[in-house]
């Protein structure tokens, strides 16, 4: 059972910056994938942005070019950097996790979730 702890939210005025940081422990399964999710009220949970184990990366059209999704192996922490930030990226995230056992199951897990708010 994997735990996964984000932090890095909060409110910034639109334009600023923020770094979100999700570690995970607690498993020795295989990673596939980290990545994030944003859920804003009244809407589905979307993806932001996702890297693989081999490090490739896939972004939301709404997000390419303003934030760059990153990941430590060795802290099995995964980063996303968020600039030039718009009202509409405000949000809950939610740090994902996918990961395989030895046997081929796959697990999906999620964090608590951190708020982002951007204002104008």
């Amino acid at each position: 059972q994997a735990q996964l702890v984000e932090s890095g939210g909060g409110l910034v005025q639109a334009g600023g910056s923020l770094r979100l940081s999700c570690a995970a422990s607690g498993t020795s399964l295989r990673i596939n994938s980290m990545g994030w999710y944003r859920q804003a009220p009244g809407k589905l949970r979307e993806l932001v942005a996702v890297i693989a184990s081999g490090a490739s990366t896939n972004y939301a059209a709404s997000v390419k070019g303003r934030f760059t999704i990153s990941r430590d192996n060795a802290k099995n922490t995964v980063y996303l950097q968020m600039n030039s930030l718009k009202p509409e990226d405000t949000a809950v995230y939610f740090c994902n996790l996918r990961a395989v056992s030895a046997a081929g199951a796959r697990y999906d897990y999620w964090g608590q979730g951190t708020s982002v708010t951007v204002s104008s």
